[in-house]
């Protein structure tokens, strides 16, 4: 996998990278909200409130990687969890197994002044999906699957994820590995990575996606002095599919994630 970005002096974001670090925010939050409660805790209302830095670096050609900062925020109950951008209404929820409604936004897509290399594309925007997903406590770790669809229908497509994660506990300090596999299908993979007739030049060949599976592998390390009170450090890699490194539009096979946040619970 490549280098994790460096850090770059803040400027004014892109949509499509300020779309990518709140759904990378949302990620660091649920999983934070989900250690601070535990699995054998009653069910209760919890708020968190805080604050991150992201640098994302996309698999577009000539795509600069971007610092954006930005808040965090999360609730749970017995029938909801949400950590934007993320919200679940929870149908079933045991001590162990949760099935859930799920409705997402994730930061998909770019703009044509986001790279030199994409002038002369259309845009192609972020997206709601909307769907069903399952979170199993095992005792060997945490497997949440999703399977949703676009809600808005920027690109019509479907994608399923399957991830497993776990925290080992070192005194005030905590270790949270994951390993997740995401199939999107053929719709997705040309909306976002295909190029249509009418966007062909001499140096961007005509295009067609198709289904593909990307592997994600991340780091979270966080630190909580007392009860309310976390920082974390966050890094990810994604390993994309053939048919996402075929495209004439990416110039790498990887896209890579780090962020530093700080979360109050309330």
């Amino acid at each position: 996998m490549s280098q994790f970005p460096k850090f770059s002096s803040m400027s004014t974001p892109s949509k499509a990278s300020l779309f990518a670090a709140i759904a990378l925010a949302g990620t660091w939050v649920s999983s934070a909200s989900a250690q601070a409660r535990g699995s054998a805790e009653p069910p209760g209302s919890s708020w968190g409130l805080g604050v991150g830095v992201a640098a994302i670096e996309k698999p577009y050609r000539d795509f600069d990687t971007e610092t954006i900062g930005l808040p965090i925020v999360s609730f749970e109950n017995r029938w909801i969890s949400t950590s934007i951008p993320t919200f679940d209404v929870k149908l079933y929820s045991g001590r162990t197994l949760s099935f859930r409604l799920r409705a997402r936004y994730a930061g998909d897509g770019y703009e044509a002044d986001d790279s030199p290399f994409l002038a002369g594309m259309d845009e192609r925007k972020a997206s709601l999906w909307a769907g069903a997903a399952v979170v199993w406590k095992a005792g060997f770790a945490t497997v949440t699957g999703e399977f949703v669809g676009d809600a808005m229908g920027k690109s019509k497509g479907t994608r399923a994820r399957l991830q497993m994660d776990r925290r080992f506990a070192a005194g005030k300090f905590g270790f949270t590995p994951r390993l997740a596999a995401e199939w999107v299908d053929d719709k997705y993979v040309d909306y976002y990575y295909g190029v249509r007739p009418s966007e062909v030049t001499t140096t961007r060949a005509y295009y067609a996606g198709e289904a593909t599976t990307n592997i994600h592998a991340g780091l979270r390390v966080d630190y909580t002095p007392t009860q309310h009170h976390t920082l974390f450090l966050d890094m990810g890699a994604s390993r994309f599919g053939s048919t996402v490194k075929d495209s004439p539009l990416v110039d790498k096979p990887n896209q890579t994630s780090i962020g530093l946040g700080y979360v109050y619970r309330f």
